[in-house]
């Protein structure tokens, strides 16, 4: 198993990273907000799973351990495969989806693509006793919201530019999907934001 590449960031893409690993280039299948983590030329470690099917291989990144253990932990559950543990990671952290399945929050698996009511029970029941309490359990949940609200413009301007786009461009997407994450109910997801902007600079270009 590989379980984890550092090198430089050869190269970023909505949903790719390549990293430079003793002169060969492993692409490497992250969420928006891993990537958004990222930039050209400089060092970066990721946490990776290797995924192997008959007709491919593919390395999944995460920012951290703990994200590459939820992933795997998720793709316990019937019906889960890695693009779906992956979707799930994109639109929840890990803590959140601790927190989500120990309060039995139906309305949160069902915000990930490909999740649906029946679905959200499912994954409820089977993975209660597997992915264990969130770490930061005891911290309120509105402290930590705010301080999400705070930072997305940061975050989702910091991932354009990784992404390559001028700062005007990144500034001008940010200004344009700012609707979107005020009519989200709670936290705002960078990762959902980051492909309403890239939408939005594509046809502007």
């Amino acid at each position: 198993m590989i379980a984890f590449v550092r090198g430089p960031v050869a190269a970023l893409a909505p949903t790719t990273a390549v990293i430079e690993v003793g002169g060969v280039g492993m692409a490497v299948q992250c969420t928006p907000d891993t990537l958004s983590q990222l930039r050209v030329g400089q060092e970066a470690r990721l946490a990776t799973s290797l995924v192997v099917r008959e007709d491919s291989l593919t390395l999944y990144g995460f920012a951290d351990d703990d994200e590459r253990q939820v992933f795997e932990l998720l793709q316990t559950a019937s019906g889960v495969g890695p693009r779906l543990a992956q979707a799930m990671l994109a639109v929840h952290s890990p803590d959140a989806l601790r927190l989500a399945v120990s309060t039995g929050d139906e309305k949160a698996l069902t915000a990930v693509p490909g999740i649906g009511k029946k679905g959200a029970q499912k994954l409820l029941l089977e993975l209660k006793d597997r992915l264990g309490e969130p770490a930061g359990a005891h911290i309120g949940r509105q402290g930590a919201a705010a301080a999400a609200a705070s930072s997305w413009r940061d975050q989702l301007h910091a991932a354009l530019i990784g992404l390559g786009y001028a700062a005007r461009e990144a500034d001008e997407a940010v200004v344009a999907v700012a609707p979107h994450a005020e009519e989200a109910e709670g936290e705002p997801q960078v990762g959902r934001l980051l492909k309403a902007a890239l939408q939005t600079l594509n046809r502007t270009r």
